[in-house]
């Protein structure tokens, strides 16, 4: 089974946190930086080094634009107030090292008040002379090196940030010159993403939530709430779920929640999962929790080796959702069960029915586990034409069972165990079955039938 990563966005997720943590998973930097040199984009250079982030050491990708090109994207003063930035700076540092330094803080506290309002209006100058728009963002992409895969995945990015943008401010995504987007630092680190995504040839990637914080954020055209509304737009648009924290600050950024928004293919982590690799990647802001976003590759397993733990007693519970659908497609239908599965749904079935004026139709019974529902009721209504589901909650009583691996005359099958009352039934595994029969070039039958022989 492919390899699927898992982000888990408990600190948000930025353009330079993925890249961090992708780098940190093996991507490979040679090959990175000579395709973003394919760019032919100046006024910056990139640094990769470790660092270290509330005692873990993680990955930092960092974008150094020249003076032309700066955006104070990492400047707390600029985003959030001097005020803010000292009174940060006071709660983590006096902690630790006593108020002894309490006078060094002030003269710190002074000259970054000074230097935030020369950054305030180099930012408002620099900007002035260079926006660009999608076109010739998409145009660069196309004339690089990278491959057919990466510069997909990067449009793809710049296409739903574009969008946002396009929304947040009343216009078409061919008009917008955003700031943000245009800037030197998130043309790389989206560019960056895409070609370290395709270098770990990742498909599929999960990302079950985004933690975002509170407060207000200072950005090109001025000071906005967090969410910012182009962060808003994308999470509204395709169906992120998004997590309050009781921290102030911004968390997740335009540019991370349109990487996610463009990767994502699941929200739902497998039940069991084996984990190959671990990278941690670096933001630059500071706040009280720790900007690292956590990437995992990941392979789903089986549980195998031990029996579940629900027992056959009635004890364990499910949901059953339905709905009746008169005026969908089968394609549309064949596909929602697709990502029902995916999603981590038990069971799906259709049932032929008939409605109102005798109309042919599909009951869609969906069974899941309880905290479950809201993903399946979610994709039901996405990817379907119902306007309502039933639901009910359930008591099942199922019989004690486990995975695991036998050897065969065909070769290694996987096969189910059943138990109840003492007593064990072994049931080969269909998928696995149908591998050998395929391999061997015999009827899927007879190659059934023998290893059920063999595995009682």
């Amino acid at each position: 089974m492919k390899r699927k990563l898992y982000l888990e966005c408990n600190a948000g997720i930025s353009g330079d946190m993925m890249v961090g943590a992708l780098l940190d998973l093996g991507a490979n930097e040679e090959i990175l930086r000579r395709t973003l040199e394919s760019l032919n984009l100046d006024g910056y250079s990139i640094e990769i080094k470790r660092v270290k982030k509330s005692g873990l050491d993680v990955c930092d990708f960092a974008v150094k634009p020249d003076a032309a090109h700066e955006n104070h994207d990492h400047d707390m003063g600029y985003l959030h107030g001097a005020e803010y930035a000292y009174d940060h700076f006071r709660t983590y540092e006096e902690k630790k090292h006593g108020h002894e330094h309490e006078h060094m803080h002030e003269h710190e506290h002074m000259h970054e008040h000074e230097h935030t309002h020369e950054h305030e209006h180099e930012h408002t100058h620099t900007h002035a002379h260079e926006h660009r728009g999608l076109p010739e963002i998409l145009h660069m992409i196309q004339s690089s090196d990278m491959t057919d895969c990466a510069k997909e995945t990067a449009a793809r990015i710049f296409g739903i940030l574009a969008q946002a943008e396009a929304k947040a401010h009343g216009v078409s995504p061919e008009q917008v010159h955003f700031h943000e987007v245009g800037a030197v630092d998130s043309i790389v680190d989206i560019t960056a993403a895409a070609i370290c995504l395709d270098d770990l040839g990742i498909g599929d990637v999960i990302v079950p939530v985004l933690c975002e914080g509170y407060g207000t954020v200072r950005c090109q055209h001025g000071v906005l709430p967090i969410p910012v509304p182009a962060t808003l737009n994308i999470v509204s648009e395709h169906h992120l779920k998004l997590h309050r924290i009781h921290v102030q600050g911004e968390f997740v950024t335009p540019t991370g929640a349109a990487i996610a928004a463009a990767i994502r293919t699941e929200e739902q982590l497998p039940e069991y999962f084996r984990v190959e690799r671990v990278g941690m990647g670096s933001g630059k802001r500071s706040y009280e929790r720790p900007s690292i976003l956590r990437a995992m590759l990941i392979v789903p397993e089986e549980g195998h080796g031990s029996f579940s733990d629900k027992k056959a007693d009635g004890g364990d519970k499910i949901v059953k959702l339905e709905c009746n659908i008169d005026d969908c497609s089968g394609e549309a239908v064949g596909y929602a069960m697709e990502r029902l599965f995916a999603s981590g749904a038990r069971d799906v079935h259709y049932t032929p029915v008939f409605m109102k004026k005798n109309r042919p139709a599909y009951m869609i019974t969906v069974l899941c586990e309880p905290d479950q529902r809201e993903v399946m009721e979610d994709i039901l209504f996405t990817e379907t034409t119902t306007i309502g589901i039933r639901r009910q909650s359930m008591e099942r009583t199922v019989l004690k069972r486990g995975k695991r691996k036998v050897s065969t005359s065909f070769g290694d099958v996987d096969v189910k165990e059943l138990e109840y009352d003492g007593k064990k039934r072994v049931v080969p595994e269909y998928e696995s079955v149908a591998a050998l029969a395929r391999e061997k070039g015999l009827p899927f039958l007879q190659v059934y039938q023998c290893i059920e022989a063999e595995v009682k």
